[in-house]
């Protein structure tokens, strides 16, 4: 069952001059729910994930992280209370062992500034987030590896171990099924399921077969505005979404 609304966007907007390429979304996010957001290229997914992390800031609307409004927090304070992202790119200390690369990330949650005395290695706070990160996204018998030979669905499970590393409610995925073949790619699904009762999820993802597997809850946008909301069922055999997603002759999920 769905649970408590862990974030919220309220009509956020985002204009770059005259172009807009976010308009008017609102979009809620609950724990121990998948919220796939998805649409082609350009229709302004990525501007809207950057909107709720904190990277970029709203033309107008409100955001909203565990009931507060954090519209005017840079991300790293919106990391510190909760908020974890993934990124397109790979973004992994490639000569840094799968176990350095968590902990530095558990480092940035657990930060003692005036303990300059002890080594951050010897963090046992920060050592025990990463271990248990690194054991949450499946890669436990990597963790000595260099993150560099992981393979590329290892390097993703590794993104998201990092994101765990920092102790998030909210986890923004952007894509991370990209460029996964059919064996990473289902274990990535059983990652996310594995993580959705403890966690509010947003996803965006191109691969429909897997949203429509994964996702409790998806929002279609068209050139920076939504023109559905619902669960799959109601997506997938939404006229709109199917002319101006996938054209009028194909069945969305399907294709």
């Amino acid at each position: 069952m769905p649970g408590d609304v862990l974030l919220r966007a309220l009509d956020v907007t985002r204009r770059f001059g005259g172009l807009v390429a976010v308009d008017r979304v609102s979009i809620t996010l609950v724990r121990n729910e998948v919220h796939a957001v998805i649409g082609t290229n350009g229709a302004g997914k990525s501007t809207l994930v950057n909107m709720l992390a904190g990277e970029l800031a709203p033309t107008q609307g409100r955001v909203q992280l565990n009931g507060r409004d954090v519209t005017r927090w840079p991300q790293p304070r919106r990391a510190r209370a909760g908020l974890g992202r993934t990124y397109q790119r790979t973004t992994i200390f490639p000569r840094a062992s799968v176990f350095e690369n968590c902990r530095l990330a558990a480092q940035a949650k657990s930060q003692y500034p005036f303990d300059w005395w002890t080594r951050a290695a010897h963090c046992h706070e920060s050592s025990h987030r990463a271990e248990r990160a690194i054991e949450q996204a499946g890669l436990a018998g990597q963790t000595q590896r260099l993150a560099g030979t992981l393979s590329h669905g290892q390097k993703r499970q590794l993104e998201i171990a990092m994101c765990l590393a920092t102790g998030p409610h909210v986890l923004l995925l952007d894509e991370p099924l990209a460029g996964m073949g059919p064996e990473e790619t289902e274990r990535m699904l059983l990652l996310l399921s594995t993580l959705k009762p403890a966690h509010a999820i947003l996803l965006v993802e191109h691969d429909m077969d897997a949203v429509f597997r994964i996702a409790d809850h998806i929002t279609v946008m068209v050139n920076g505005g939504v023109i559905a909301s619902g669960d799959p069922d109601a997506i997938r055999v939404n006229a709109d979404v199917q002319a101006a997603y996938l054209g009028e002759s194909e069945a969305v999920g399907t294709a």
